[in-house]
């Protein structure tokens, strides 16, 4: 019993190797507390982060937060390893729910988007200025100026591919192809070091 005990004192969680998000989320999927309490401790604030930059509102954010990792608890069978890392997938539903938000709370409406494109442009560069970190801004510059448009307008602006198609006055195919070839391009510019494209 003593040497038990001994064992349960000399090795804290801080002393263990970091489990692997995926194996987190596979655990999750099986209604492990544990897993769920460290996969919370790992996302929260870049969670909670990314929707404040987007929200511009604490309780929003929070709210959103609690959203995405009730989503993450329900769903996280949902996980598919094939089509990215657990961390991409995680920051995935974050911006979704907080697109969601922006929608609830009809944020555009005391700030909609001019339909010329001069000040369409206005706004593409605000948004750039806005983001944060220098990588995603070099990626973002090397990307067409119609894929960058409709990037920022869909992440930054939470605007659906509909609506951009409406005030960028372009068919919605054209939209669609400007996302998926921006986001193609991206990839590869924002995996995170060390980490090889599949």
């Amino acid at each position: 019993m003593r040497t038990n005990l001994q064992e349960s004192l000399r090795v804290r969680p801080n002393d263990e190797v970091m489990e692997p998000d995926e194996q987190l989320l596979a655990r999750i999927a099986r209604a492990d507390d544990e897993a769920f309490g460290a996969l919370y401790d790992r996302f929260s604030t870049a969670v909670y982060s990314l929707a404040l930059r987007i929200l511009r509102d604490r309780a929003a954010a929070e709210e959103v937060a609690q959203e995405v990792f009730l989503g993450i608890w329900r769903g996280a069978g949902d996980y598919d390893a094939q089509r990215g890392t657990a961390r991409s997938w995680i920051l995935a539903q974050a911006h979704h729910k907080t697109v969601d938000a922006v929608r609830r709370m009809r944020l555009r409406a005391t700030d909609p988007l001019p339909a010329d494109a001069a000040a369409a442009s206005d706004i593409d560069a605000e948004a750039l200025r806005s983001v944060e970190n220098a990588r995603v801004r070099q990626a973002l510059a090397s990307l067409s100026k119609e894929q960058r448009e409709a990037i920022v307008l869909a992440y930054y602006g939470g605007y659906t591919q509909q609506e951009i198609s409406r005030r960028l006055r372009v068919p919605l195919g054209t939209v669609k192809t400007r996302i998926r070839d921006g986001m193609r391009r991206l990839r590869p510019l924002l995996a995170p070091s060390g980490e090889v494209e599949s």
